[in-house]
């Protein structure tokens, strides 16, 4: 059967930017476009050119060599001509392939906004898009509150559209700007839309401010549209945009959408969908949703122990798609809410070699959860959790002991008057018959501890020595003034292996300490250290 192509437009680097907390640098702009370009989306809109020098700069040249390069700007402003406005001068000179417009669908918006007529804004559309077409430029226009604009006055909003189609615009893409039209309005809207022009020719760029983008997408894709916009992890102002990720995933995976439509992502990009989602992540410095569709952490995690059992033995059970094919992993978690099944199938991920019915299981799930009511999580931290069942299982050697140690935090003024905080930190470790004391000096405190921790450990430090602690985190288990805190901390080897370890006290000190000398356990262990 032939399937119908269903284009992808992303506009990470364009609405995406305008997200809270997101400022995209120049090279953080050019390594998602060659991410973008990889997975095989159809348009990288990579800015506005003109309203800023980073995306002026950013357009002096294409930056992907697959998908095509998109620029976004306004249609001419009223009082000008298309050959007298610099806004407009500034998309038909930069180094696009594309030139997505922007115009209101919306006479209420138009009168409001922009201030000026129906006529005039009907004439900016037309007059934009020929001009750009004269420039051999593949043509968008955006309408923008399309939805809006079509419950209050259908024949204003539908006049932009078709518009938009006899300029000469290869796609009209119906915006849900204030993200609150629902799946069932998309459905009967498009598909009148779709009735005044064809729908190859008509596209959706839905924000999700009441959850709803990715529905409203796959809707207006069933009534007729064939391109979608969105991006990277719904990024996008407000609430985000629709998230391409999540629609990937749906498109190449639900047979309700793969029998009938075909994207430009291939079966191997698909496999990479949770290596690019936390990648884009990584580079902007954000935490990864963790319950996000297909790519989070949790998103085929099991914690109740009677889903766990039934996982193991079926995962379609509780899965409604392999998490291998789009580069995620299979998870049955740890936690007192969990039985057996829960723990054998952790034991069987880290390399354990333990059958169902093995003694050790029970005794291991039992400090699991004496653990856990001290406040003790080992979910996000595997490496802790290895440490304890070796521990129970009566596995660890006494590589060495920390007889004691000592933080001294100041803040004082230096010789000229500054302000300033110096951190120091004493160790006194007994590695076999031999007193080892260290200091050391941190950004910090517990950097001073680390430092201080891991200056000399006697025969081990050489496995050791390539140790980086690349991530520190610290949550509070309970409120109040005797809140136990709980501290998360990530290391990071020269081979490139990274693991978590936990550590849980009312005192921070104390309970990263914990964490930082379980690493060090961790690592030596899988170092094959012995005494």
């Amino acid at each position: 059967m032939n399937r119908e192509r269903v284009y992808l437009y992303d506009t990470t680097l364009r609405d995406g930017a305008q997200t809270t907390g997101v400022d995209f640098s120049f090279d953080d702009k050019r390594s998602i476009a060659t991410l973008l370009d990889s997975v095989g989306v159809d348009y990288v809109e990579g800015g506005y050119p003109g309203a800023n020098p980073l995306d002026t700069r950013f357009f002096s040249e294409k930056r992907v060599s697959h998908a095509r390069f998109a620029a976004f700007g306004m249609t001419k402003r009223a009082g000008r001509s298309a050959s007298n406005d610099p806004g407009l001068a500034a998309l038909l000179d930069a180094k696009a392939d594309a030139i997505c417009f922007v115009a209101k669908a919306s006479d209420y918006h138009v009168r409001v906004a922009l201030e000026t007529t129906a006529e005039e804004n009907l004439a900016g559309i037309r007059e934009s898009i020929e001009a750009a077409r004269e420039k051999g430029r593949e043509v968008l226009l955006d309408c923008e509150h399309f939805f809006d604009g079509y419950k209050a006055d259908r024949d204003y909003a539908l006049t932009c559209v078709k518009t938009a189609y006899e300029a000469g615009a290869r796609w009209i893409v119906l915006c849900d700007t204030n993200g609150g039209t629902m799946p069932h309005e998309v459905l009967t809207i498009v598909a009148d839309v779709a009735g005044v022009v064809p729908g190859s020719n008509l596209g959706i760029h839905a924000h999700d401010d009441c959850g709803c983008a990715v529905a409203n997408s796959l809707a207006a894709v069933e009534s007729g549209a064939r391109q979608i916009q969105g991006t990277l992890n719904g990024l996008g102002e407000r609430c985000g945009n629709a998230n391409l990720v999540t629609l990937i995933g749906a498109l190449k995976l639900k047979d309700q959408y793969a029998e009938r439509f075909e994207i430009g992502v291939s079966d191997e990009a698909l496999s990479q969908l949770t290596h690019l989602s936390r990648q884009v992540d990584e580079i902007l410095n954000r935490q990864p949703n963790r319950h996000a569709p297909f790519v989070g952490a949790s998103a085929f995690a099991t914690k109740a122990g009677i889903h766990a059992s039934a996982v193991l033995k079926d995962p379609h059970t509780y899965e409604h798609v392999e998490p291998e094919t789009v580069g995620n992993v299979r998870r049955v978690l740890i936690s007192d809410q969990g039985g057996q099944s829960n723990v054998l199938s952790e034991l069987k991920r880290l390399g354990f070699t333990v059958e169902k019915g093995d003694v050790r299981i029970a005794k291991v799930l039992e400090e699991v959860k004496r653990k856990e009511s001290e406040g003790f999580a080992f979910e996000g931290a595997d490496a802790s959790f290895y440490v304890l069942v070796k521990r129970v299982l009566g596995e660890v050697p006494a590589f060495f002991q920390v007889e004691r140690f000592s933080v001294n935090v100041e803040r004082r003024y230096n010789a000229v008057g500054a302000l300033v905080m110096a951190s120091e930190a004493i160790v006194k470790v007994r590695v076999g018959d031999e007193v080892l004391i260290s200091a050391a000096e941190g950004n910090g405190p517990v950097n001073a501890l680390d430092v201080a921790l891991r200056k000399d450990l006697g025969k081990y430090q050489d496995l050791i020595q390539d140790l980086e602690l690349t991530d520190y985190k610290v949550r509070i288990y309970q409120g109040g003034s005797d809140a136990v805190t709980r501290v998360l901390i990530e290391f990071t080897d020269g081979n490139g292996d990274s693991w978590t370890t936990i550590g849980v006290s009312p005192n921070i000190i104390d309970a990263s300490f914990q964490a930082l000398t379980d690493s060090i356990v961790y690592k030596l262990l899988r170092s094959g250290a012995s005494l």
